[in-house]
């Protein structure tokens, strides 16, 4: 309930809550209106945010209309929203013609940087990069790429091939789907027939629920394509989507900077407030806290200078560290990209991964990938290959 404070400020909250990645767009939802919430309720913060809330149900031509509306018709300044690369280019050139902000949340495929948007999700070098530097020496350079036809997957299996290059690996073969296509039997007999070391995916939606289902089918009919011999491995899968998998998940891997399983000693409330806002036994995901942060983020930043103008906004999001969820967290002024912990998860059960991996602390993002050194990537992978061969 917002109180009666001297000024409101309206923020734009554009997320598809219906569409093939309902599930995303409603964790995502919920986290930014929980962080909404709590920031009215408290007398710390002498104004109010007003949530304005757009439904484009995954269809990628309403978001720039959606976007157009929230900004000039509606006074946003600020726009928390978009998952997908599609839907995020259709809404940059309206922010940056109104001179508004996005704040953009989920992990994408880099190679961006745009003055209109604060991006708080990973890029490559805090997803696909640690993911491979586990995978590769564990399980061989032979991979199999499949992914939603669009830039996310384009752009991810192209670093993806470059990274395998330069192991000695290859892609032994490159398939795409339509978004929201189930049409995955020729892809896993293809699969069954190249026999790859292991699956990078980068579908989403449906196509990644049929997908994982299939592998599962083929798994209990040849032990080879098990998760622990054959994983699938997603830069892109959290807890919200697990129940639309179900048990053929289980063991299959996935890059995140936040799991409900790790312990959380930068905001020890955090999780209860979630599970008590949530209800039920739905799981908290990397989607839902990051809708969190980026609104608690903006909140501080227009507390701090009165305003909620780019202007005053922007200095303040790039010029100072935020206590989050994810941990103190920073946003390099040169690229507009926060420093984040790469996480390895393992698809443990119903709504729950294991964590595997994680790095030592936030990683800068580097999303041109120009600080990337791939001869540590292929040191380990030399070494890994040497071990093998002298255990026979």
């Amino acid at each position: 309930m917002v109180r009666g404070f001297r000024h409101d400020y309206p923020i734009g909250l554009l997320y598809s809550t219906t569409g093939d990645y309902a599930a995303i767009g409603r964790d995502a939802l919920d986290g930014a209106l929980m962080a909404l919430d709590e920031v009215n309720a408290d007398p710390a913060f002498p104004f109010a945010l007003r949530p304005l809330v757009e439904n484009p149900g995954g269809v990628a031509e309403r978001y720039r209309a959606r976007c157009e509306d929230l900004t000039r018709r509606q006074g946003c300044r600020h726009v928390v929203g978009t998952i997908t690369s599609l839907s995020r280019k259709e809404v940059i050139p309206v922010v940056e013609k109104h001179d508004a902000l996005l704040w953009y949340i989920a992990p994408y495929e880099g190679f961006e940087c745009c003055d209109n948007v604060i991006y708080l999700g990973a890029c490559p070098n805090q997803h696909i990069v640690p993911m491979f530097h586990h995978v590769l020496p564990r399980h061989g350079t032979r991979a199999y790429l499949v992914g939603s036809n669009y830039i996310w997957g384009w752009e991810t299996n192209r670093i993806a091939r470059e990274l395998l290059g330069q192991c000695g690996g290859e892609a032994v073969a490159e398939r795409y789907l339509a978004l929201g296509s189930e049409d995955v039997p020729r892809i896993v007999a293809e699969i069954a027939e190249k026999r790859p070391d292991f699956i990078l995916s980068t579908l989403i939606g449906p196509s990644s629920y049929a997908f994982f289902r299939a592998i599962g089918a083929l798994a209990a009919e040849d032990p080879a394509f098990k998760a622990e011999r054959m994983p699938i491995v997603n830069c892109n899968l959290t807890e919200c989507e697990l129940g639309l998998i179900g048990e053929a998940g289980i063991g299959h891997l996935s890059a995140a900077v936040w799991f409900a399983d790790l312990p959380e000693p930068h905001d020890p409330g955090f999780s209860a407030r979630a599970r008590a806002r949530l209800g039920g036994d739905r799981p908290a995901s990397a989607h839902l806290v990051g809708g969190y942060v980026a609104v608690r983020m903006l909140a501080e930043c227009i507390r701090e200078t009165g305003d909620d103008t780019i202007a005053a906004v922007r200095p303040v999001a790039t010029g100072r560290r935020f206590d989050t969820p994810l941990g103190p967290l920073v946003v390099d002024p040169r690229t507009n990209h926060a420093a984040l912990t790469p996480h390895l998860g393992r698809i443990a059960g119903p709504g729950r991964f294991e964590v595997v991996e994680s790095a030592r602390g936030p990683v800068a993002a580097d999303p041109y990938l120009v600080d990337f050194a791939p001869e540590r990537l292929a040191a380990a992978v030399r070494g890994a290959r040497a071990r093998r061969m002298e255990g026979g």
